[in-house]
């Protein structure tokens, strides 16, 4: 018995060495020209035109001790002018004259800029055009003495999930670094980084320093402009997000026009999301789409006969959602000529032809109120059309609107936002920015408030 087990043993060590030898004979040492497949000649050729860029700003010194050198010498405080602060990220060359696009969050304060090519030389730059409903700015070398290697953009409208790409920028300022993913989602819209949420999402390694840099694909040309990373370690996590070709090319556009301001097609309407519960009542099969939610007068909606109620499902035959996948696709529309809207309206499909045009402009008359009133700190404007779309307000396209509030200003304090329209103060109407100035220059030891923010009426009272 025991001889027949050890046998039995010996037959199954054989079988299992026979075996292995029959994997062993199934493997070769890969030949030299498969081992040598590669990104390189993607990589040298995309390279020379993405860019480390430099932004430094001069924070204002508001201690007057500072200024005083016996203070500094016995108390060790800083001396030599004020303290600069410099932040770090990337850019891409989209115009061999020297024209780039970065983040705006690169340069956003910023008092002198630089960029350094792949060669490690560097060179001046100048702020062309900043854009923050997108968080992009296009910068321009300063007396450019070359023609600079630059990057063609690409349809990002053909991206799929699952193509292969590449992520070039200088994380944590290390120097220009390659990672390479695929994109593992197209039109992220709870990002939340901008006005415009319709991401391409990367799994290729995105680190902070690689914000404005290249997402390219293996044809080498610009898909996107890296922006952000979703982290809960500040590195990266395999989630990363870029800013779509197709919005990159409307604002170096402008750009190349010499505006100091996108313009794009204005609607005229504010939308809203569609729930279950909505689509049940509509009697359509899914919760998608855009639901026109209010029309404004003399808009192009209104003009073009959309009305409260109606559900865009589509624009010029391309899908259409949720309102922020309307936004992305109105908004990179070219100015002039006309959009056709796929809607629903009365559980019947129709088509509405749309005018890309501009919301209208007014002088915005921008100033900050510094005197000594609630309203100290707050930047105003004049409100438009224009104005309304960017600071998205409903309906309201006339009056007052603050625009920025500094921080740790009387006006933040006391409760005021981005976006507050102010209607009267001290019984008195404000239509223009003046108006404001003047009642805010008036010492008051009691102030009545009205505002309208979110579409609501508030009335505040501040003093006594």
């Amino acid at each position: 018995m025991i001889l027949r087990i050890l046998f039995g043993l010996l037959s199954l060590t054989a079988a299992l060495a026979s075996s292995a030898v029959a994997q062993t004979s199934d493997r070769r040492v890969p030949g030299q020209g498969e081992l040598r497949l590669s990104y390189v000649p993607v990589v040298q050729r995309v390279a020379p035109a993405v860019v480390n860029v430099y932004a430094a700003r001069v924070v204002q010194n508001r201690n007057p001790l500072f200024d005083d050198p016996i203070f500094r010498r016995f108390f060790g405080a800083p001396g030599g002018g004020d303290p600069v602060q410099r932040s770090l990220g990337s850019g891409v060359i989209v115009d061999p004259s020297g024209l780039i696009v970065t983040n705006v969050h690169v340069i956003e304060g910023a008092d002198e800029v630089k960029i350094a090519l792949a060669d490690k030389r560097e060179f001046e730059a100048t702020i062309v055009l900043k854009d923050t409903r997108t968080d992009l700015a296009v910068l321009r070398v300063k007396n450019p003495r070359e023609r600079f290697a630059a990057l063609d953009f690409a349809n990002s409208d053909q991206l799929l999930v699952g193509d292969v790409v590449l992520a070039i920028g200088n994380p944590f300022g290390v120097g220009q670094t390659v990672t390479h993913g695929i994109v593992s989602a197209l039109a992220r819209t709870q990002v939340g980084v901008s006005d415009y949420q319709f991401f391409i999402q990367t799994d290729a390694a995105i680190n902070p320093g690689n914000s404005g840099g290249a997402l390219v694909g293996l044809d080498g040309k610009l898909v996107g402009i890296n922006t952000a990373i979703f982290s809960r370690s500040g590195g990266s996590q395999g989630v990363g997000f870029a800013i779509p070709s197709n919005m990159v090319q409307v604002v170096v556009g402008s750009a190349r026009e010499g505006g100091k301001a996108v313009k794009r097609p204005w609607l005229g309407a504010r939308l809203q999301p569609v729930t279950p519960e909505i689509a049940d009542t509509m009697g359509i099969a899914r919760p998608a789409g855009a639901l026109v939610a209010a029309v404004s007068p003399r808009g192009p909606a209104e003009q073009a006969g959309l009305k409260a109620g109606d559900l865009i499902v589509s624009i010029d035959g391309q899908g259409v959602d949720d309102p922020n996948a309307f936004d992305y696709r109105f908004a990179t529309k070219p100015l002039g000529g006309r959009a056709q809207l796929g809607v629903i309206r009365n559980k019947r499909e129709t088509s509405i032809a749309i005018a890309l045009a501009s919301a209208p402009d007014v002088a915005r008359e921008e100033l900050v109120i510094s005197s000594r009133s609630p309203f100290g700190g707050a930047k105003v404007a004049n409100l438009s059309p224009a104005l309304a779309d960017e600071l998205q307000l409903r309906d309201t396209t006339e009056g007052v609107v603050i625009t920025d509030i500094d921080q740790g200003s009387l006006a933040m304090s006391l409760g005021f936002q981005r976006g507050d329209i102010v209607v009267e103060v001290n019984g008195e109407r404000m239509a223009k920015t003046a108006d404001l100035r003047r009642v805010a220059d008036t010492a008051s030891r009691l102030w009545r408030i009205t505002v309208i923010r979110g579409g609501q009426q508030l009335s505040v009272v501040f003093g006594g």
